[in-house]
């Protein structure tokens, strides 16, 4: 099953069970994704629905955390429901030692040595596993590897 149709689907659910924060949030996702199929005019592919969903999230993080500095805890605590929401539907994330795994493997490939090879492992990592990392993350990771 495709994102849209889950995204459908749990649509449905939420406005059945009357949970209206939830439906809420699933409606603006379909929205999201309805606006970028006609800005592409074709439908989305799993490659587009997760970049769209990663872009999601980036904006929740970016406003809780504008939020925690102004004292808002009530639109802190909105944001970080839909982002556990919108997370539901990212790929499982890699755990901290799969993701330093995988990093040793990308560093091993590219014959990586120093921290002007960071672009190119960077590229490497977030193209292979896009949405199962968190960029900063795996900069942080590389950073620290290539420094070894």
């Amino acid at each position: 099953m495709s994102l849209a149709e889950q995204i459908v689907q749990d649509l449905k659910a939420a406005m059945k069970s009357g949970d209206h924060a939830r439906t809420e949030v699933v409606r603006m996702l379909k929205a999201h994704i309805k606006n970028m199929e006609i800005d592409k005019r074709r439908p989305l592919t799993e490659e587009d629905e997760i970049q769209l969903l990663n872009s999601e999230v980036k904006k929740r993080k970016e406003s809780m955390e504008l939020f925690q500095k102004g004292g808002r805890q009530d639109l802190y605590d909105k944001e970080a429901y839909e982002l556990k929401i919108i997370q539901t539907y990212l790929p499982q994330p890699l755990s901290s030692e799969e993701l330093s795994r995988a990093l040793g493997q990308v560093i091993t490939e590219l014959n990586a040595s120093s921290s002007k090879d960071l672009g190119r492992v960077m590229k490497e990592m977030l193209t292979r596993y896009r949405g199962r990392v968190d960029g900063k993350q795996v900069q942080e990771l590389v950073r620290q590897k290539l420094a070894e």
